[in-house]
């Protein structure tokens, strides 16, 4: 059989899995931050957090490509961080994390909340499109090397569902 006449094999995907973080990750979730925020997160801050809340990372076979951070307290859920590595941004890693977060906290929280910073629009496009409504702005929250930046709080209702 010619070249051109083989059958198409298709690629198999490989599928990302999530799984809670553990000491171990901090490492490659810290090199993660280091590259997506200008005020990055120390590893100690990690360190801390994997003790103190709940945890997330976002793999594909064995690579760490995102994390989630977050905490539930009173019937309220807040994430605390949130990002996909940058070579893995823009094809729907990150909905995905966001989508597992959002159904393990469905049963454990009235709403859940975050903060995001005003100039990320891929973000706030992607909180916008899940449900996520902006309720209110905390000016010049973050720290960048030109000045300080606007953060948008958002929030999703979870009493009427998803």
């Amino acid at each position: 059989m010619a070249s051109d006449q083989m059958p198409r094999r298709h690629k198999l995907s490989i599928i990302p899995s999530v799984r809670p973080m553990v000491a171990e990750d901090v490492l490659h979730v810290s090199a993660i931050e280091q590259q997506v925020t200008p005020h990055p997160w120390r590893e100690s801050q990690f360190l801390e957090s994997v003790s103190k809340h709940y945890c997330l990372v976002l793999t594909l076979e064995t690579k760490v490509i995102g994390y989630t951070i977050y905490t539930i307290v009173a019937g309220e859920a807040e994430i605390l961080n949130i990002a996909i590595h940058p070579d893995y941004q823009g094809k729907g890693y990150g909905r995905q994390l966001l989508d597992h977060l959002m159904a393990i906290v469905y049963d454990q929280a009235e709403r859940l909340y975050l903060e995001v910073r005003a100039s990320n629009a891929s973000a706030i496009h992607l909180y916008q499109e899940v449900g996520f409504v902006e309720i209110c702005l905390r000016r010049n929250y973050y720290p960048t090397p030109s000045g300080p930046e606007d953060a948008i709080v958002m929030a999703i209702d979870f009493q009427f569902g998803l």
